[in-house]
């Protein structure tokens, strides 16, 4: 108790007599040491960085055909390995910019460790990734096979959706035939009031030249305008983005939108691990049959099923699914168009596969003639049947079922058969499909939300996006493996594959392994000639 007191009674004389209180104290900057730490000792032996070096090195780089260019001309070039260790560092520590990588490079000793002490430039570092995004892709399924090799991936049941990112392309940068024509005509009425002036202004030498200059400034920016609109019909396209132009203007969320990339993945379900991604520029429409296939190919089987939102949910792409024996459950779109009374809408009137009608809610019969017809649907064309009654002119129930002065006409898709067995699929499994949305949304969350990755670092084409977003999503396997496994049996598994592929470079290995070849087998007739070749 008395000891208490004596220290409160201390505190109280500092406090009247303005004595300085005592801190932790730094070392002296000027203070020589004799024995100074190496970098290996400064990063600890179960720190992060071990890891990111022990997975790199643990790449037979021969297989990913990496472009590595110098700022230098005639410098060697920097090990594509030691590139890769920078980005993945990067990455994993919501660092992008290559000029932000090139500074980590001088003030950062983890990465100092990382690197030996290299330092790149920033021109080197962008140059690796913009050129590099087919090796980037590899290495991405290399992660999906270290996730398999420690049973991360079931490969049973799989979810694929899409995430827009946005470009380095604003709004006013992007194009359409609508929006050229406002502003091609906007310079036209300026012009107009340009030429109405300068007539106006005749004998003001100084109102003349400033109303010149902008005409001239104006019909420079209409030939650009134009120059755009020939290019759009000739390519077909529907918009044009200037500073980047393989993005486009997509809605993001809530009818929000966005110049913007589209990136597809398909997400194992097990442990919520990426198995596939794809950098579009276009809608979900026409994605989820090209994802399937690919997400087969990576599985070797296609013994799996595939959950997909209702944007998804296409006539064609349900036919690829099922021509490959996979499983889809797309969620059914609401009905574009509802009858005035919704007990007569199209979801209510029962096909009759037997003898090709339908059965309306009258209890009457719609038939086809047999022939089919196309039908343009956005960018693609379907083709389609219609089945009608004469009995709509004498039907009680016609104002419930139809404004339509003919009748009632249902149409029917040469996919239908496919559409109405995923309905059938949807409506027995509805909680099965529920587990869709926590198992794609898992990457996205942690991507977008905790990383900050809202947006396309680089610019200027599609395949630069998707070296940007191959990172992305590396980083995300090898932090998802990493959190699930733990370091220490992570970095086990690499340095056991960085050795056995060091023991395939030993040359007396190699001599064994190319002597084991059949034709060296003594049984071969031309054993001895093999070898004489071989000297």
């Amino acid at each position: 108790m008395w000891n208490s007191l004596q220290v409160v009674f201390m505190y109280l004389l500092a406090g009247e007599l303005n004595l300085p209180m005592q801190f932790i104290q730094g070392k002296d900057r000027d203070q020589s040491v004799l024995f100074p730490q190496t970098l290996n000792q400064i990063i600890d032996g179960e720190h992060e960085v071990r890891v990111i070096d022990s997975f790199i090195n643990s790449i037979q780089i021969e297989d990913y055909d990496f472009k590595v260019k110098s700022s230098f001309e005639g410098r060697p070039s920097y090990d594509p390995k030691d590139l890769l260790k920078l980005f993945l560092y990067g990455y994993l520590n919501r660092i992008r910019s290559s000029r932000a990588l090139e500074k980590e490079c001088y003030r950062n000793i983890e990465v100092m460790w990382l690197l030996k002490d290299l330092a790149p430039d920033h021109n080197t570092i962008s140059n690796f990734r913009r050129d590099n995004p087919v090796a980037i892709k590899k290495l991405f399924r290399y992660t999906v096979s270290i996730a398999k090799n420690f049973d991360l991936i079931g490969g049973a049941l799989v979810a694929g959706d899409s995430t827009k990112l946005r470009a380095q392309n604003s709004k006013k940068n992007n194009f359409n035939p609508s929006k050229l024509e406002k502003h091609i005509a906007y310079i036209d009425a300026k012009l107009d009031e340009y030429t109405e002036a300068l007539s106006d202004a005749d004998g003001d030498t100084k109102a003349q030249e400033e109303i010149e200059k902008n005409i001239a400034k104006h019909s420079k920016q209409r030939g650009k305008y134009v120059r755009m609109q020939i290019e759009l019909e000739a390519s077909g396209d529907t918009q044009i983005s200037t500073s980047d132009p393989d993005s486009r203007q997509m809605i993001t969320r809530n009818n929000i939108t966005e110049v913007a990339y589209n990136v597809q993945t398909v997400v194992d379900a097990k442990h919520c691990i990426p198995i596939e991604y794809k950098v579009t520029n276009q809608n979900d429409s026409k994605a989820m049959g090209d994802m399937v296939e690919r997400t087969a190919e990576i599985l070797g089987s296609t013994d799996f099923v595939a959950l997909y939102d209702k944007g998804y949910h296409t006539g064609s792409e349900f036919k690829t699914a099922f021509d490959l024996g996979v499983d889809v459950l797309v969620a059914i779109p609401e009905v574009a168009s509802n009858a005035p009374d919704i007990r007569f809408n199209v979801s209510e009137f029962v096909y009759n596969k037997e003898d090709d009608t339908f059965t309306c809610p009258a209890h009457q019969i719609l038939s086809s003639n047999g022939n089919w017809y196309k039908k343009d649907r956005g960018k693609s064309i379907n083709m389609m049947k219609q089945y009608k009654t004469s009995q709509c002119k004498e039907c009680l129930f016609r104002t419930q079922c139809t404004t339509n002065p003919k009748g009632r006409i249902i149409e029917r898709s040469e996919f239908a058969d496919y559409i109405d067995l995923n309905r059938l699929n949807v409506e027995q499994e509805k909680e099965f499909y529920r587990r869709r949305q926590a198992i794609v949304e898992h990457p996205y969350g942690t991507i977008k939300r905790q990383w900050g990755f809202d947006h396309i670092m680089t610019k200027r084409t599609l395949k630069r996006a998707a070296a940007d977003v191959g990172f992305i999503f590396v980083a995300y396997n090898f932090r998802r493996i990493l959190n699930i496994v733990g370091k220490k049996v992570f970095k086990e598994l690499l340095e056991k594959l960085a050795f056995d592929f060091l023991q395939f470079l030993n040359p007396y290995k190699l001599i064994q392994s190319f002597l084991s070849h059949p034709i060296f087998s003594k049984n071969n007739p031309n054993y001895f000639s093999s070898l004489r070749h071989i000297a």
